[in-house]
């Protein structure tokens, strides 16, 4: 896959759940092209278990791995970013970060709320002293992937289910997210109609 992208491409192998290794991917990227302009946070698992029978291992690696690693991305890439005065991070979450519509799914929901969460607060923090670094979150649905069989606890297979779109077309959207630099983005036309029916049908104000 390196080799498709050209000459110039690094191919590091890193395990991004530690923060050292993400430490070294940002020093080895900097030392060889001399700066990154863009930083994607793209890692994740799913886990197969109702909220009912989670237990403390389900919740704490599922955490680590869809919120921890796009932390320590955050956090150790954010000097470089401060010191250029300028850089951009794309956190790749999902449409269950914005309804939570897969029981199934439960603690996988609950990560990427939080990582939404995360990706926001970081955006507000930062942008009051270095407004040109920009924080996206990036919302697909269903990836035809093996993500789905890859799930902790085993489940469906991501490329049988309905209302799914494909890797390369996911990527094509944070291609123009690269190019736009929008803080908020879904991939799908009519998720952001979706989202706001969701929340407009679930609560109303007190009156």
């Amino acid at each position: 896959m390196a080799q498709a992208c050209g000459v110039n491409a690094l191919p590091l192998r890193a395990d991004v759940s530690e923060r050292d290794e993400v430490r070294r991917v940002v020093e080895a990227a900097i030392a060889h092209f001399g700066r990154i302009d863009v930083w994607i946070n793209n890692v994740g698992r799913g886990i197969t278990r109702v909220p009912s029978r989670l237990i403390d291992d389900d919740v704490d690696h599922i955490v680590r791995m869809n919120v921890k690693t796009a932390l320590y991305g955050m956090q150790e890439v954010l000097p470089h970013f401060k010191e250029r005065g300028e850089g951009h991070v794309i956190n790749v979450s999902s449409m269950l970060g914005r309804i939570p519509f897969a029981v199934f799914r439960s603690a996988y929901v609950g990560a990427k709320h939080f990582l939404n969460a995360l990706t926001a607060t970081f955006r507000a923090e930062v942008q009051e002293t270095h407004p040109n670094i920009q924080f996206t979150v990036v919302s697909p649905p269903v990836v035809r992937t093996e993500f789905g069989v890859n799930a902790l606890h085993g489940g469906p297979d991501s490329r049988t289910l309905p209302n799914s779109q494909s890797a390369e077309e996911v990527a094509e959207v944070i291609a123009r997210v690269i190019e736009t630099r929008q803080p908020d983005v879904y991939t799908m036309k009519g998720a952001h109609d979706r989202v706001a029916g969701y929340y407009a049908k679930l609560g109303e104000d007190a009156e």
